[in-house]
Order: C-alpha cells, then structure tokens, then sequence
C-alpha cells in the first residue's frame, strides 16, 4: 500500500510539466542532478552546526562580548515558596489582581510581596544579554559569509542578471559544485535553527519563525528535488542580504553602542525593505509565478512551490511591520532600537524599576500607622 502511494506521489505529470518527468533529472553524459539522497547530507552537516556554535559562542562570542562591555546580568532570585512556585508553573506567569489576593491569603503574606516574588521570578527566566550577544553573534557570523558566500556563487551565472534563465532547459539543468555546497549549508544550517529552537532565545513571533523554518527547508528541499535549483540559490541569497545586518545591530546595542546600532539598523530597514517587499514578490516570485506561463501549463509543483514562497513574503510583511514599531524609536526622545520580535519578559526594564521603587519605599504607604508590609516580609524574603 505504501509503495502504491509512493508510486501515485512521485507521478511526473504531478511535479513536471507535461512531457517531463523524473526520468529527465538521471545524470548521464557527464551531466550530474540532485538527488533525493542528497538531502541526508544536511543532517550531519546540522549536527557539526550545532557543536561549531558551541564552540564559537565559547571561544569567540564569549570574549568579544567582554571586550564590548557585555557582562552576566546578576538578578536576585525569588525566595523558595511552593505554593507561588506551582501557580508560576502551572497557571500564569502573570497572575491577576484577584489571583494575588487569593495567593496573597494562602502564603500568608502581602499583595506586594507577591506581585515582587513573580517578579523576580520571571526576571530568573529572562535571558540575560550575554546570552542574547552569543547567539546574535553567531547568527550574524554565519549569515555574513552565507551572504558574500552566495554571492561568489552567482554573480557570474546569467539568471543572477536575467530571470528568463531560472527556467532555461528546465528540468534538465546541470547540478553545479557550488550549488550543490550553498544548498546543503544552507539546509543544514536552517535544520540546526530547528534543533536549538527550544533553548535559544523565545521572542514575540516564536511561532511565525517555526513556520519560516519549516517552510524554507520545505521550499529548499522540493527545490532541490525537482531541479528549481537556480530560483533556490537565488532565494536564498535574497534572505541571506539583510539577516546579518539585523544580527549586528542587536550586537551593538546589547553593548550599549547606541548610535552604532541605530545606524546599522537604517541600513538593515533600507535592504529589508528592497530585498523583501520588492525584489523577493517583482522579481524572484514573477519568475517562478508569471514567467513559467509562457512556457508551460499549469501543475501541481508550480501551486506547490509558489504556495510556499507566498507563505514567506506573508511574514516578510509580518516582519516588516515590527520593523516599523522599532523605527518609532528613532522618534525624539527615543535612543535604543530593541528587537520587537522579543518577549515582554525578556525587555522589559520596568520589573527591574520597579524592583527599585520596593526596595526604596518599603517604608512607604502606611494603612493605619502601620506599614503596608507589616511583619510578612520574613515570611518571603
């Protein structure tokens, strides 16, 4: 039965235009196509990714974020409460002013003491910049030598300069050495993001990158499979353009290099906005959408790969957006460029103000001659 389904998936007339097939993509005569069997390669290939990130944020993010000034952030922790510990855990991480007063009765202690011990309780799961540092740093290495990388690979084939040439003697293009490379670094880096999503930093779009993920290895592999290779490398480079921009900006302002980084950011919002919003739609995706119509009829693998680049552009313009929230901060009065993208919890300065303002007024209201934390602060602190 799986071998009947198998049989009727892989159809040519499904992936191919008519009179095309898979039978067109065997290497013969010296000329070498990829093949399914390929793609295994980019799991090892994720594997040595993620034991060379571990090394470069040890060797080298480490110590550069020390000669930039980016320390260990040193929290206090929340006193050890099982009660308040278990709500934390299992019911929110942000409890209502009825959910204090109800912990606050239990515990036998203040709405303060409480709303201080969730406090330092998230503040304990922010990441901490040099945490942030490191993983920026290492993402902007890799998407800087991706970028001029990709950039060696193409720039002197014809489709870099005119698009009619991503579908010339489609499908039976030659598999070129450096294709071949920027496909399997580029899949298998894509696939090591997916391994560590779990203890790299969570942000505000946690799942729009999985989704992005999952659709760039999907699109890079049908691609790859299917001989769209030529549109592939040149997706891939398109992406590639701005990534390391961003990554460095967060570089330099989790250093505290302010201006740097808003600088760098212009120039990032600059080549998002040409790459994303207008070479990716006008000039990649009316390649593979409009241009194939004079060549070909319609099937099934041109839905199946346009479906996928139209769910990219969807969060390049999802993107876009928190680009323009961070550009609000250019405003007046405005001189620090956090990454939108981020969790409350994990930019939120205010919790660490407000942790300020308690140890400052814990002498403060007063509710009949005495103090609003009376006796119950040995009981939490």
């Amino acid at each position: 039965m799986l071998q009947g389904l198998r049989a009727w998936l892989w159809q040519d007339w499904i992936w191919f235009p008519p009179g095309l097939g898979w039978a067109d993509l065997e290497s013969r005569d010296g000329k070498v196509f990829g093949h399914t069997g390929d793609l295994l390669v980019t799991l090892p290939i994720a594997l040595c990714f993620l034991i060379i990130r571990q090394v470069f944020e040890w060797k080298v993010a480490t110590p550069l974020a020390s000669l930039l000034g980016v320390r260990e952030e040193v929290r206090v922790h929340a006193s050890h409460n099982p009660l308040l510990e278990s709500y934390f855990r299992s019911t929110t991480k942000h409890p209502n002013q009825s959910a204090v007063e109800s912990l606050s009765k239990q515990a036998g202690c203040s709405e303060r003491q409480v709303h201080r011990w969730f406090r330092r309780r998230r503040n304990q799961e922010r990441p901490n910049k040099l945490k942030k540092f490191r993983e920026a740093s290492w993402r902007f290495t890799f998407y800087l030598l991706a970028f001029f990388a990709g950039l060696a690979a193409v720039i002197d084939k014809p489709w870099f300069y005119e698009k009619e040439e991503m579908w010339r003697d489609f499908p039976k293009m030659p598999l070129l050495p450096s294709q071949y490379w920027y496909y399997m670094i580029e899949l298998g880096f894509y696939i090591s993001l997916l391994f560590s999503v779990a203890t790299d930093v969570k942000r505000k779009d946690f799942k729009e990158q999985i989704i992005h993920h999952m659709a760039t290895i999907m699109l890079l592999s049908f691609s790859w499979l299917v001989n769209y290779i030529r549109a592939g490398t040149m997706i891939m480079l398109i992406h590639d353009a701005s990534d390391y921009l961003l990554e460095s900006a967060k570089m330099f302002n989790y250093a505290g290099w302010r201006k740097t980084c808003n600088y760098i950011f212009i120039v990032f919002a600059m080549v998002f906005f040409i790459t994303r919003l207008i070479l990716f739609p006008f000039w990649i995706m009316h390649a593979t959408i409009v241009y194939p119509l004079s060549l070909y009829p319609t099937f099934f693998g041109y839905y199946f790969f346009n479906g996928l680049l139209m769910i990219l552009q969807g969060l390049h313009i999802f993107w876009f957006g928190l680009i323009l929230r961070m550009a609000i901060k250019f405003l007046p009065g405005n001189d620090i460029v956090e990454d939108e993208r981020s969790d409350r919890d994990e930019t939120d300065e205010s919790e660490d103000e407000e942790e300020e303002k308690d140890g400052k007024t814990k002498n403060g209201p007063v509710q009949n001659g005495h103090s609003v934390l009376n006796n119950n602060h040995r009981k939490m602190d």
